[in-house]
């Protein structure tokens, strides 16, 4: 059985969100989390084990396969998204269960198919060039699917997901999105954290649970930005929203994180993060029908039949409108075109032209 997209119906996410397979893959981000409290980005668990040494190869390839694959679109012919993205999804695509086996011989060949889609899907979408939480999810599923088939330890390897593997995945999306301006997938980014991810802040908040004099209102002090850009994702986080939107405040782009900055402690934020991610993410349909059930990630009992298995990286024009699809007011999964902060920002440096906000 290949993994298949399930979530169609408001009644379909009511069986979602009491099922045991989201209070597991939740548990599994938690622990992360957990994992990651007290740790600056470069305070990882030694020895790392071979398993991590394992994925963190596999990223390295991603590298090289971006490397392959420059832009040669003039810059000046859009703001939205460069084609030449196309052009790396599919050769990742072609590539992804050579990579994986590769590097985890132990994996069956069905296993290895399983786990391909969510490593396909993590970059972002091939027709829209897009990306936002929906992919950073198929990661996180990718690495869950690791664990479930037992090649991560999560009593050895939880800290080193965190602070080698998703920091590096991060890394390597900050590549993607700032060369091929990929646009936020929905006209509203994550809700005000960020165009394309949740993940890092959350994580980032658990990172900063015990630090004695870094508080939330800190993200407001560019020179603390600045200090602690490298060594706590949160503020990584702000660092590259301060790059590229650096013609307004938070309080104008980014207005969730600047209500955050208000709140205490950084416990309360991790606390709320968690929360949130639970709401916004794993709760919306217009996410979670894209969303893909496997043998490590069973689908629950009574949710509507499969609609075939439409994989995002194929040509296929109909898939968003479909029927049945959903799409919040605002069309947040993949209705609204909307071009990067990158792409503007880049635009207007070219052109001298300075923008009040994006």
């Amino acid at each position: 059985m290949l993994p298949e997209k399930r979530l169609l119906t408001a009644e379909d996410m009511k069986l979602w969100e009491k099922s045991q397979t989201r209070a597991d893959f939740t548990k599994f981000i938690i622990n992360l989390a957990e994992s990651v409290k007290g740790h600056e980005n470069s305070q990882y668990k030694e020895p790392v084990s071979q398993q991590i040494t394992g994925m963190l190869n596999l990223l390295s390839q991603i590298r090289d396969i971006i490397e392959k694959h420059p832009v040669v679109q003039d810059v000046d012919s859009s703001r939205f998204g460069k084609v030449e993205f196309r052009d790396f999804y599919d050769e990742v695509s072609q590539n992804s269960r050579k990579l994986l086996k590769s590097e985890f011989s132990s994996l069956t060949d069905e296993q290895v198919e399983q786990l391909s889609i969510y490593l396909d899907e993590s970059w972002g979408n091939k027709r829209r060039i897009d990306y936002g939480s929906g992919h950073e999810l198929n990661f996180m599923c990718l690495l869950y699917g690791l664990y479930s088939f037992e090649i991560f330890n999560l009593s050895n390897d939880s800290t080193n997901l965190i602070l080698k593997v998703f920091i590096e995945y991060l890394h390597i999306m900050r590549v993607l999105e700032t060369k091929y301006w990929l646009e936020p997938a929905g006209s509203h980014g994550v809700w005000g954290l960020d165009d394309y991810h949740f993940l890092p802040f959350l994580f980032g908040a658990f990172q900063l649970t015990t630090h004695k004099h870094l508080k939330p209102i800190s993200i407001h002090n560019s020179e603390l930005v600045e200090m602690f850009a490298d060594r706590y994702l949160y503020f990584g986080c702000i660092a590259f929203i301060n790059k590229v939107k650096s013609s307004a405040s938070l309080r104008w782009h980014s207005p969730m994180l600047d209500d955050i900055s208000g709140v205490k402690t950084w416990s309360k934020v991790a606390e709320g993060m968690i929360k949130m991610y639970e709401a916004e993410v794993l709760s919306k349909l217009p996410i979670m029908q894209h969303f893909y059930f496997s043998k490590f990630l069973p689908c629950p009992e009574g949710v509507s039949l499969p609609r075939g298995h439409i994989h995002d990286g194929t040509d296929v024009d109909d898939e968003c409108n479909i029927e049945g699809h959903a799409h919040s007011t605002w069309g947040d999964c993949c209705g609204i075109k909307l071009p990067s902060a990158i792409a503007a920002t880049e635009m207007n440096k070219k052109n001298h032209k300075p923008i009040p906000f994006d």
